[in-house]
């Protein structure tokens, strides 16, 4: 299992060292990164008030996210009193072979994959239960819930995984920089599963007409 929370094969990719696990490996960690990763770049007073915390709080773990290149300060933007951060570009990849054999590395590693687990479960059951009753028509068709089965050798499991990676890689680069752009843009996340997060982009219900 190499966990990973986007596909990877690119110069900016980087697999975290124990240093930088034990850094991750705290929840409000891992939340303002994955709001950074959802979202764009925000402010340590715009993250605090999307995650219920002070901005104190928000602020010093952003700090320490920054000494392990994990998030950084957006140049140009903001003032010395409201910095700006976002998520450089590129893929983490969690664990490694060189990490197996330190019991350290792998007791991080098991805490962060848990907190990442935890954060995309929550946002999968949000769909799942709620993405009729809150998401307009044309979003709720785009979305999808796949399971695939089959039997594979371990070197047909590893040939699909690549490729698929690869293409998915491929496929959203061309949307990067419009997402960034575009007022009708939305955080969406993949698996596959693929689906637009619910919580602080879709918080009314949709009325649908009544087809009785």
């Amino acid at each position: 299992m190499n966990p990973r929370d986007e596909p990877t094969d690119r110069s900016d990719d980087r697999t975290l060292d124990l240093a930088g696990l034990k850094a991750l490996s705290h929840p409000l960690r891992i939340q303002l990164l994955e709001q950074l990763s959802q979202r764009g770049p925000q402010t340590a007073s715009s993250l605090a008030a999307s995650l219920g915390e002070s901005s104190g709080a928000t602020s010093y773990h952003l700090r320490q996210l920054a000494k392990h290149s994990l998030v950084r300060e957006v140049e140009g933007r903001g003032s010395a009193r409201e910095r700006w951060w976002e998520r450089p570009p590129g893929a983490l990849t969690l664990f490694s072979k060189n990490l197996a054999a330190d019991p350290a590395a792998l007791h991080a590693s098991k805490i962060v994959n848990r907190e990442f687990e935890h954060h995309r479960a929550v946002l999968l059951q949000d769909f799942m239960e709620q993405g009729y009753e809150f998401l307009p028509e044309n979003w709720f068709n785009g979305s999808v819930i796949a399971t695939m089965n089959a039997r594979l050798t371990a070197e047909q499991l590893t040939e699909i995984t690549e490729e698929m990676l690869g293409h998915a890689r491929t496929l959203l680069e061309k949307y990067r920089v419009s997402g960034t752009t575009d007022p009708n843009a939305r955080a969406v996340q993949m698996h596959f599963n693929a689906f637009p997060i619910l919580q602080g982009q879709f918080d009314t219900p949709v009325q649908r007409d009544n087809p009785y």
